[in-house]
């Protein structure tokens, strides 16, 4: 069974940069399209990047695009989000995510991680 487990989050300053990243366990990691989402204290969780399995299309929420980038090395299991020019609207739990199949999807993810939190000061 693939099992996600992020790590990186942290205190960061308005303007700043953080790279999360989210290891997997299991044999079929390649076999996932993978992605990255975030839920903020009061709100919804919300779609913020996807890759496909091989890493070679992406796919970002308007709010991110030009500043969040998603990569992944399939020889370690490890899916990345590099996230420059951070704001306070950025803070959020930051949740990696699989799904099973060919296809960049904002919805239908199988598979979850525990989530990193990730604050920003102004």
């Amino acid at each position: 069974q693939l099992r996600l487990t992020e790590s990186g989050g942290g205190l960061v300053q308005a303007g700043g940069s953080l790279r999360v990243s989210c290891s997997a366990s299991g044999l079929t990691f390649s076999n996932y399209v993978m992605g990255w989402f975030r839920q903020a204290s009061g709100k919804e969780r919300e779609f913020v990047a996807s890759s496909t399995r091989g890493g070679t299309s992406t796919y970002y929420a308007d709010s991110v695009k030009g500043r969040f980038t998603i990569s992944r090395d399939n020889s370690k299991n490890k899916v990345y989000l590099q996230m420059n020019s951070l704001n306070t609207e950025d803070m959020a739990v930051y949740y990696c995510a699989a799904r099973q199949g060919a296809v960049i999807s904002t919805t239908g993810y199988d598979y979850w991680g525990q989530g990193t939190q990730v604050t920003v000061s102004s």
